[in-house]
């Protein structure tokens, strides 16, 4: 029942907007607006706006907060500077992730984490079981809405609404209490496109208005299904599907967040060994050479008929009409440009490995 999903600030807006609402996680959200394939290229073409208020938040605060966190993520959190934010994960004792998320430093001693809305609970009972740290954890959720305006054109519609001047803001920098229609926000040049834009953290309050200052700049309203492909075609990894407490950062090809040259954390003897040795298995970019879609959870299977893997993420791509995906196959058996075939519906599909991302801009 859509009564007992969470909600977003926007939900009334929703169904204002007529968007096809949908269960996501436990949430409530929007699959699309028009059709995705309009979703998508306004993205790719000019510029879209998706609400991400359904994303986690949580304050890391205390004098010993950045040890601590260094302790819980894979990522060096002494790099972080009050405009430099981070990708990063949080990793079991076997290196797997359990999720993956953005930190940014509002402050000596102070981070906010956004984690993935159907991971916040989880994330926030683990960061809580770590002790020996003069820290408070503090899911702040329910404070915070969160936009993201994505786009070649993205910048230059942002920059309308700004004082300040964000033409040379690089990947994962931020700035606060920036001014957008009488809202302070925090704007962050992030994104799960693989396009230039900004995400922007705001009062929970302020969402909708905020919303409304980017429509009215015929900026494209776009849901998950978009987002999905989207995210897809650059590569970027679901957490749940193409990373799980399974799989590590290494196999699924985010090895770059994991530093093994800092003091100890958790998973790092898993890591370590995976990042000088390679990893059992690892995440592979394919495309399918028959007709079909690979879902997820699909068999990948070698030309003696042994299974090697299974499909993590698998969809047609809008921007070129190919049948793309991602599927998590045994080490040595990856290898670009070979030959195998996915188990789709009890038939044998061809496919063959393929460079990642599937579309770079």
């Amino acid at each position: 029942m859509m009564s007992e999903l969470k909600k977003t600030p926007m939900y009334d807006y929703y169904h204002q907007a007529g968007a096809k609402v949908i269960d996501f996680s436990g949430w409530a959200l929007p699959v699309q607006f028009s059709s995705i394939k309009e979703e998508h290229t306004a993205v790719r073409e000019s510029a879209g706006i998706f609400d991400v208020s359904h994303m986690g938040e949580l304050l890391v605060e205390g004098s010993e907060a950045e040890e601590f966190l260094n302790h819980a993520l894979t990522n060096d959190v002494s790099k972080l500077t009050d405009i430099r934010a981070q990708y990063t994960m949080l990793c079991n004792e076997q290196g797997g992730v359990i999720d993956d998320l953005v930190i940014y430093k509002l402050e000596a001693n102070k981070y906010l984490l956004v984690v993935n809305a159907g991971n916040t609970d989880k994330d926030f009972q683990w960061l809580q079981q770590i002790s020996g740290y003069d820290v408070v954890v503090t899911n702040v959720s329910a404070e915070y809405g969160q936009i993201a305006v994505q786009g070649p054109k993205a910048r230059d519609i942002v920059q309308q609404h700004v004082d300040e001047d964000i033409s040379d803001m690089k990947m994962f920098r931020f700035r606060q209490n920036i001014d957008i229609a009488g809202c302070t926000v925090i704007l962050s040049q992030s994104g799960y496109t693989g396009e230039d834009g900004f995400e922007i953290y705001c009062n929970a309050d302020d969402t909708e208005k905020l919303w409304k200052v980017f429509t009215n700049s015929k900026v494209i309203q776009c849901g998950l299904g978009a987002r999905d492909t989207l995210r897809l075609e650059a590569a970027l990894p679901l957490h749940g599907q193409d990373l799980t407490e399974d799989i590590t950062p290494v196999e699924g090809n985010m090895g770059f967040a994991v530093k093994i040259d800092k003091e100890d954390f958790i998973g790092k003897t898993v890591l370590k060994d995976q990042k000088e040795n390679g990893g059992p298995r690892k995440l592979a970019g394919f495309e399918l050479l028959g007709r079909g879609i690979a879902r997820t959870d699909y068999e990948v299977v070698d030309h003696d008929g042994e299974i090697v893997g299974y499909v993590t993420s698998g969809t047609q791509s809008p921007l070129t009409k190919r049948s793309i995906g991602l599927a998590l196959v045994d080490g040595d058996f990856h290898e670009i440009g070979k030959t195998f075939t996915i188990r789709i519906r009890n038939k044998d599909v061809e496919a063959k490995f393929v460079k990642t991302p599937f579309h770079k801009n």
